[in-house]
């Protein structure tokens, strides 16, 4: 149903059918419902609607039905794709070039292959991981060889602003400087405040120099615009309706539209048959309902007014590579290290694990084996633990000294990563000194700043992983309790192949005398 605000027409409602036929493949019926606004409308409701769009409608169903039943190899895109003078060229030498630095082959054909013949639609704004899956490979594999096709020029990133509500992208900026904190969703007639974990995603687009795009936007309400979207129903103040819809197993989330919240529903085998969902002046439930995968939905709408209800999948978001994971990656640091917050911007970026070091009796090294050779071990120890934090999907944030800072998306690959480092360190493969490493991990809500021209992190959560540091004392990991209590982490904890102990203790730090914080000492034994 669309209404409006201008034009010949008032209203026009559509309803597509499609029927299952007795001999082998379905009947389709397109039904339109238009209302003038006016004598123009009058007339051209039966011209418009009536003969011309129903021919070209008829062509293009008909042209559908010839695609479905032609091999998916030799299916070819409506629009010829166009690409720059010498791109098919430089999209050639691009790939090679990747392959030579050590990109997988296969992966860098299937890039170049959807470069080449994807339309503009699919290539406008491809998420990374949503192509990962389509290809079950690795997402972090794919998206570090778009990070390294970006580098090289075979494509073009976008960070994305997404609406809480529709979950449509707001807007879109070239850099990061360029996200502000205050966003607006034309759909929803709302603003909202941007983060990093929910809000901000990386997309992807050919390079300009490989293909020309020519892609708009064609319809607001259109599917592929909101792919999470199951259904939507239009009510009046006080109207009931019954909706019988087949899900898929997941977790969905029925709302109404321009309203934050909405009532939780779970779909699978033992989920109730019928359930309630009211829009009510005091809110939504707090519990999530389960129903079953084919069930009876009655929309109530019990407020004074009109309401869109909408039911959508929550699982789509799952799929986006938000600003919190990417710019917690190490290779998007090393390869995009401008890529910066403007001065004086503040974002939320979730919860994340922040991770200190320092090297123990670092200051009795330089006086034991003198300043330059004492410099080159403290440079190599930088390499060792950059590289474990990089295996482990961590980033560097920076260097104080001999010590560093970094940041991971989940605490479990945090204390992987340092407890690899530690080994390494402890018994260095080439004969060298070795060394004992401090570390002190903590996971929490953080907000991204810059700071000295990079992307920084600031709040309690980096003030206290910074203080559990210095409870080191070398060759142990101080995490808090946040970290130790994570599912991952104790499930790490609790296997016996790690060998490692766990001891708890209770201390004060510094800059927070009146609280008393439970942490946890962890020792692996050292293997290289």
């Amino acid at each position: 149903m669309r209404r409006y605000v201008s034009g010949p027409l008032a209203t026009m409602r559509v309803l597509v059918e499609l029927t299952p036929s007795s001999g082998g493949g379905s009947t389709l019926i397109y039904h339109v419902w238009a209302e003038a606004r006016n004598a123009l409308g009058l007339l051209a409701i039966p011209i418009q609607v009536g003969s011309l769009s129903a021919r070209r409608f008829e062509r293009t169903i008909r042209h559908y039905d010839q695609l479905a039943q032609t091999p998916r190899a030799t299916i070819a895109t409506t629009t010829q794709p166009r690409f720059a003078t010498g791109g098919h060229e430089r999209l050639a030498a691009m790939a090679a070039g990747l392959i030579a630095d050590g990109a997988d082959p296969s992966l860098v054909s299937k890039l170049t292959t959807t470069i080449e013949h994807d339309d503009d639609f699919a290539m406008s704004g491809f998420r990374p991981y949503a192509l990962a899956d389509h290809w079950d490979v690795s997402r972090r594999r794919l998206l570090e060889l778009c990070l390294h096709a970006t580098r090289a020029g075979m494509l073009e990133f976008r960070w994305k602003l997404l609406c809480p509500l529709c979950r449509g992208s707001a807007a879109g900026v070239t850099t990061l400087a360029d996200v502000h904190p205050r966003a607006h969703c034309d759909s929803c007639h709302i603003d909202f405040t941007a983060n990093f974990d929910r809000s901000v995603e990386l997309t992807f687009r050919p390079g300009g120099a490989i293909r020309e795009l020519d892609h708009s936007q064609f319809c607001v309400g259109g599917p592929q615009i909101t792919p999470h979207i199951v259904a939507q129903q239009l009510l009046a103040a006080g109207e009931c309706r019954t909706l019988t819809i087949p899900l898929e197993p997941g977790r969905y989330r029925a709302r109404i539209a321009g309203r934050s919240g909405g009532q939780l529903l779970s779909a699978g085998a033992a989920g109730a048959a019928q359930v309630v969902v009211r829009a009510d002046p005091n809110g939504w439930p707090d519990d999530e309902q389960p129903i079953c995968v084919k069930p009876e939905l009655q929309l109530e709408n019990g407020t004074a007014s009109e309401q869109l209800f909408i039911l959508e999948r929550m699982a789509w978001t799952d799929q986006a590579a938000t600003a919190a994971e990417v710019t917690a990656l190490q290779l998007f640091r090393d390869l995009f290290a401008t890529e910066a917050l403007r001065p004086g911007e503040e974002l939320s970026v979730g919860s994340v694990a922040i991770v200190f070091t320092d090297l123990k009796s670092s200051t009795q090294l330089y006086r034991e084996i003198g300043d330059a050779v004492a410099f080159g071990r403290v440079l190599s120890h930088f390499d060792v633990v950059k590289g474990c934090i990089a295996d482990e999907g961590g980033a560097v944030v920076k260097t104080i000294g001999d010590a560093v800072m970094a940041v991971f998306t989940r605490p479990a690959p945090a204390l992987r990563a340092m407890a690899r480092a530690q080994a390494r360190l402890a018994a260095p493969s080439n004969g060298s000194l070795p060394l004992s490493l401090k570390v002190g991990i903590h996971h929490g809500p953080s907000i991204a700043v810059t700071q000295n021209d990079r992307l920084d992190y600031f709040g309690s959560t980096i003030n206290i992983a910074a203080r559990l540091e210095g409870q080191s004392s070398g060759g142990d990991v101080i995490v808090s309790d946040a970290v130790c209590r994570d599912p991952e982490v104790t499930t790490w904890l609790a296997d016996q192949a790690n060998e490692v102990t766990v001891e708890p203790m209770e201390v004060s730090l510094k800059g927070f005398d009146r609280e008393r914080f439970a942490l946890w000492r962890i020792r692996k034994n050292l293997r290289s």
